[in-house]
């Protein structure tokens, strides 16, 4: 019977990281144990002496090969949290990360706004992937439905679980197309974390990202650019009149995308910075 301790698990995997040269192998180590164990992250400091399972002995020795071979941490654990809800991950879906819930944030600040004017509104999520921005959104907003579009059908299986178990499933669609394809009707929010990185820079990236988020949720053409310039061009038809369109954008990519989006007839309304300093998010009201 294994007589590995919390305290024990977490020492041999914080070394077994370090000898692999990975960034991050306390932070690695202390998510991997404590989830597996399905206890919280302050379990390793309030008792340390707990003994692993059998069961959970052995999916730490797994996930600890796994996570030397560069999976992330949180495909791994087949889950992370995001804006203090849970979603599922899949091979599908992109990661859900930090930057976005900035994304999040200021649909919310606009959303609130639209229904102490309206009553109520509707939200389309373009590429939804985990369903994390539209299902934070309705999850935050009770007068708020949503539609989750995305070209993967893995993915909206993924999406719609994480609906459900969110709570929100009513007050959710989903649309399995390329952007607006298939959609119908009018929204007063577009809002898109859409693929963004130059596809002659996606094999650059680091291998926790390039080997196991899907290249279709990254690559966004030759410039970067493709999902803007399509979905620039059909907002027209979609976007409610005072409606807002809410985007994620690349560190680089402020003035290009304010420009395909003005050309379009757009004016930008804001420009916010992630944590870091970055250009992250811009949004967008009919300008004409």
């Amino acid at each position: 019977m294994s007589r590995l301790t919390l305290e024990g698990a977490y020492r041999q995997a914080v070394k077994a990281f370090s000898d692999a040269g990975l960034p991050h192998p306390s932070e690695d180590a202390r998510h991997l144990v404590t989830g597996l164990c399905g206890l919280s992250l302050t379990a390793l400091i309030a008792e340390p002496e707990r003994v692993l399972s059998s069961r959970e002995a052995a999916a730490l020795e797994t996930a600890v090969a796994r996570r030397k071979r560069r999976e992330p941490v949180y495909r791994i654990l087949g889950a992370r949290e995001f804006y203090g809800l849970d979603f599922r991950l899949s091979a599908e879906t992109l990661e859900p990360r930090a930057d976005t819930e900035i994304l999040v944030e200021r649909c919310l600040f606009y959303l609130k706004k639209i229904v102490a004017r309206k009553g109520r509104a509707r939200v389309i999520d373009l590429g939804t992937g985990t369903g994390a921005i539209a299902i934070t959104l309705v999850k935050n907003c009770p007068d708020v439905e949503a539609v989750m579009t995305d070209i993967s059908a893995g993915a909206l299986e993924t999406a719609c679980e994480n609906a459900l178990i969110n709570g929100v499933k009513n007050r959710i669609s989903a649309i399995e197309g390329s952007w607006f394809e298939a959609v119908e009707g009018r929204f007063d929010m577009i809002v898109s974390n859409p693929p963004y990185i130059d596809s002659n820079q996606v094999d650059q990236l680091d291998p926790d990202v390039r080997d196991f988020d899907p290249r279709a949720a990254l690559d966004g053409g030759p410039d970067g650019l493709d999902a803007y310039r399509s979905i620039a061009r059909d907002c027209e038809t979609f976007l409610a009149e005072d409606g807002v369109i809410a985007l994620e954008i690349g560190f680089d990519q402020k003035q290009t995308v304010t420009a395909i989006f003005r050309d379009a007839g757009y004016a930008r309304l804001e420009a916010v910075s992630d944590l870091g300093g970055n250009d992250r998010v811009l949004v967008f009201a009919s300008g004409r």
